[in-house]
């Protein structure tokens, strides 16, 4: 025999089944706190184009996203890893293991971001790389949730190789930083310039954070290349060219920095600076979305947002929107949102999550103006092209990342 059910009590099933539902699905945010860790380089050389503006920018995403996500408090807190692999792993492994952390961003240093993404693999933990370089994090070091954001060696080594190779200049010297980050932009630019029809007739590698480079600077002077490439990074890179300048090396061979940021031009000056070509990830000054953010940026800080600083903002902004869709701060789940998502904000413009983890998106060839072509503090670039994402970053189908699927 049938029984009809009353419509008020399905109604009230219904009711209660959806409260249900909504319950669980506050329950799937961890600890009742979407915590979010910056790892970064509070101090030393990586610290003027990161560190505080990092933790600044990560901030500043979560005010604007409204403070909490799913009905959950956002935290933000913030280490130094002292650009020493070990410190950076023992304050993530604290973090996942102790402290609740669910994301951990920045990582400006290869060998630490190596070192985090080896405990995200082992702890199914969520990392979003906005300040390492090396393409060796989307390939040998790549994990199922770790995500490399903002730009990499692959990316940069290409539009400065292909920049130069079409003056004419086939001789390449590389002078670069003696840890991972310079070896892997090393073997990118060797790869690029070969690939057009160069040749790399000598490389030299100096300590991190080096306080004289004459001596290598004397080796690039007797290769007699052309081209000085140069494989180092923010202080480094800027004490690199002041010494070029100084020794008349750059009035004699072209000086091409594989990695800038708009502070090392500031820090070096446009008379130093003028007329270099390289490729970036983000310019202040490029549209209105832009100058809004960093003119934001420029009001707590006192300096105008690096790349890393954009990526910051961008990646946690796409984090908590990817938490809020998914229901859930469980790291697969956020990676298989976000793969799903199209990224668009002030940083990218419908950027899109590779499976091998490469975030994908526009990057942008600029040169750095001439003293009497800025007209304001800051006003340091022309734009001279946009890169399309599939073409400024190694296809995955060369990916030698292990976890895409079917490679």
């Amino acid at each position: 025999m049938l029984h009809r059910t009353h419509p008020l009590f399905l109604a009230c099933l219904m009711a209660c089944g959806l409260g249900l539902s909504a319950a669980a699905q506050a329950q799937k945010i961890s600890d009742d706190v979407v915590r979010i860790g910056v790892l970064s380089d509070m101090s030393g050389l990586y610290a003027d184009t990161a560190g505080r503006g990092s933790l600044e920018s990560a901030k500043m995403a979560v005010e604007d996203f409204g403070g909490s996500v799913l009905g959950k408090k956002i935290e933000v807190v913030w280490a130094d890893h002292q650009n020493k692999a070990d410190v950076g792993a023992t304050h993530a492994r604290t973090w996942f293991d102790r402290d609740g952390v669910d994301l951990i961003i920045n990582l400006n240093n290869t060998a630490v971001a190596i070192a985090v993404n080896n405990l995200a693999r082992e702890r199914n933990k969520l990392v979003m790389n906005t300040g390492g370089a090396s393409d060796i994090l989307t390939n040998e070091h790549c994990a199922p949730t770790a995500i490399h954001y903002t730009y990499d060696t692959y990316a940069l080594a290409k539009g400065a190789a292909d920049g130069i190779l079409a003056q004419g200049k086939k001789e390449w010297f590389i002078l670069g930083v003696d840890y991972a980050f310079g070896k892997a932009m090393s073997a990118n630019l060797t790869e690029f310039v070969q690939a057009g029809g160069g040749k790399i007739v000598g490389s030299t590698y100096h300590p991190l954070n080096a306080s004289d480079f004459s001596s290598f600077l004397l080796q690039a002077q007797g290769s007699k290349a052309p081209v000085i490439a140069l494989a180092n990074a923010t202080s480094d890179t800027v004490n690199t060219i002041k010494a070029a300048n100084e020794f008349g090396i750059a009035q004699k061979q072209t000086i091409v920095p594989s990695i800038m940021f708009i502070n090392d031009i500031h820090a070096l000056g446009l008379k130093y600076g003028q007329g270099m070509v390289f490729t970036t990830g983000f310019y202040w000054d490029r549209n209105d979305d832009t100058r809004a953010w960093a003119r934001r940026f420029f009001e707590k800080m006192k300096k105008m947002p690096s790349m890393v600083h954009a990526g910051d903002y961008s990646a946690v902004t796409q984090y908590l929107k990817a938490v809020k869709a998914a229901g859930t701060d469980d790291a697969p789940a956020v990676v298989k949102q976000l793969q799903g998502m199209k990224l668009s904000d002030m940083f990218a413009q419908n950027g899109k999550l590779r499976e091998d983890g490469r975030m994908v998106h526009d990057m942008f060839l600029v040169q750095v103006k001439k003293p009497a072509e800025s007209q304001y503090p800051w006003d340091y670039y022309k734009v001279l092209a946009t890169i399309p994402g599939d073409q400024a970053f190694k296809p995955l189908s060369k990916s030698t990342c292990k976890y895409i699927k079917g490679g």
